[in-house]
């Protein structure tokens, strides 16, 4: 009975000890076919034999109302001038000036050593597949053979970002299909992408410690000049 309790064990501290040299692969799938939105995330990792699937719904803008809604706030009663007496004015002082300036500093300093966390780990990324293909058209000729040209150049900054941050190890597959008979919208993108646990597990890691050894300092201690303004407006 023991040794079966021990052969658990073992075989446990072993599956740990695999984790970080375990690799993940991630297939991104999106579809955008007219009014038919999808975007599936597939994960894999232990040799295939782990496999989780997430679907994402697509938000779809109701056609009858498009926009947003923007909330404005009003002030009831008649419009009249503020007496002097009731006048609150604002007195910024050099100290106020140095205590901003210094917590920008702060906050962009934390900005930059995340930014290099997230550019490390992305460092790691390998990518193996990347397929996307387009074709739209707006009924004008002129105006989508304007907007083609935009889009390949969005497309190409787009790979530019990609290989610059990730190792892109497969010629991207990209297409464009100009439509200018009708009006036309069709996107189908395929990305797979593989890394090692373990340099996601040391990212989060370094992003915790970062988290929890700067921002909390920042986040409860406002800038002076917004803590001036919550001040006037709550007398």
């Amino acid at each position: 009975m023991w040794w079966i309790l021990w052969l658990f064990l073992i075989l446990a501290a072993v599956f740990i000890l695999m984790i970080p040299f375990l690799r993940m692969t991630i297939t991104i799938s999106l579809k955008h076919i007219g009014d038919d939105d999808s975007i599936s995330i597939k994960f894999r990792t232990l040799f295939g034999l782990l496999r989780y699937t997430l679907r994402i719904p697509m938000v779809k803008v109701d056609n009858s109302s498009p926009g947003i809604e923007l909330r404005k706030e009003k002030n009831f009663g008649e419009d009249r001038q503020v007496p002097d007496s009731q006048k609150h004015y604002d007195k910024i002082t050099k100290k106020d000036v140095l205590t901003d300036i210094k917590d920008i500093k702060e906050l962009l300093e934390h900005i930059v050593t995340f930014h290099e966390i997230v550019k490390r780990f992305f460092r790691k990324v390998t990518v193996t597949k990347f397929e996307w293909h387009s074709q739209f058209g707006i009924g004008d000729a002129a105006a989508t053979g304007v907007l083609t040209g935009a889009a390949w150049s969005i497309k190409g900054a787009l790979i530019g970002i990609l290989s610059s941050y990730t190792r892109l190890s497969v010629l991207p597959a990209l297409s464009i299909t100009p439509v200018f008979v009708h009006k036309d919208s069709k996107t189908v993108l395929h990305c797979m992408i593989h890394f090692r646990i373990g340099n996601a597990i040391l990212a989060g890691l370094r992003v915790l410690k970062h988290w929890k050894g700067g921002l909390p300092f920042i986040r409860n201690r406002p800038f002076p000049f917004l803590t001036r303004q919550q001040n006037n407006k709550s007398v």
